[in-house]
C-alpha cells in the first residue's frame, strides 16, 4: 500500500482494480482543517484522466505489475516483440501500442509494463534513429525564416525538418515530443 505521502509524477497505483499513473500532484495544507492531496491520474488500460482529490495518509493499493526489456521485431498487422531474457516472442494489436507505433524500428529495446498478464503501456527510449523513406527536394530561397520541409522516415511517420535534409540522411527524432533532432553520420 502506499501512503499520500509517497506519491510521485510517474507512480503506478491501484483504485478499484484498475492501473492507474500519477502525472500530477500537488499537497495543500489549508489554513483550516486538514491536510490533502490533489491529483491528476491516468488510466493506463483506457487512457483516460482525471482529477481526483485524497485526504492526507489516504493509503492506495500497490498494483502488481512488472516490465519486461523486449526488442521489437516487425509489424504484420500485428506488433511483434521479443522477451530479452527468456526469448520468447509475443505480439500487441494496434490498441495496446497506440501512437508509440510511429518510433517502432526494428531492433529497438522497449521496456513493456505488464499488469496483470497483459501489456499496458510501452516505455520507448528518448531518441530513436530512423532512415528516410520520402524526402521532397529542398526549394531554393526563402530560408531567412528557417524554412522546413517533410519527410518521411522508415516507421511512416512524417516529420518536418530543416531544407538541407536529403533522402540518403538518418535523422534522429524525439519520441517524446515527434520532434526532428539532428542529423546523423552513420
Amino acid at each position: 500500500m502506499y501512503d499520500t505521502t509517497q506519491f510521485r509524477k510517474g507512480l503506478k497505483i491501484e483504485i478499484d482494480d484498475a492501473l492507474w499513473e500519477i502525472v500530477d500532484f500537488q499537497h495543500v495544507k489549508p489554513g483550516k482543517g486538514s491536510a490533502f492531496v490533489r491529483t491528476r491520474i491516468k488510466n493506463l488500460q483506457t487512457l483516460n484522466t482525471i482529477d481526483r482529490t485524497f485526504r492526507s495518509g489516504d493509503k492506495v493499493g500497490t498494483p502488481q505489475c512488472e516490465e519486461i526489456q523486449t526488442a521489437y521485431l516487425y509489424h504484420d498487422g500485428a506488433y511483434h516483440f521479443m522477451n530479452q531474457e527468456t526469448f520468447e516472442t509475443f505480439d500487441l494489436d494496434e490498441e495496446q501500442v497506440g501512437d508509440a507505433k510511429n518510433f517502432l524500428v526494428e531492433s529497438l529495446k522497449v521496456g513493456i509494463l505488464m499488469y496483470k498478464g497483459k501489456a499496458v503501456a510501452l516505455d520507448l527510449p528518448n531518441f530513436i534513429v530512423a532512415k528516410i523513406t520520402f524526402c521532397e527536394p529542398g526549394v531554393a530561397g526563402n530560408t531567412a525564416q528557417g524554412a522546413t520541409k517533410l519527410v518521411t522516415v522508415e516507421t511512416g511517420y512524417s516529420v518536418q525538418v530543416p531544407l538541407y535534409i536529403t533522402a540518403t540522411d538518418v535523422l534522429k527524432i524525439d519520441t517524446r515530443d515527434g520532434r526532428y533532432v539532428e542529423r546523423v553520420n552513420r
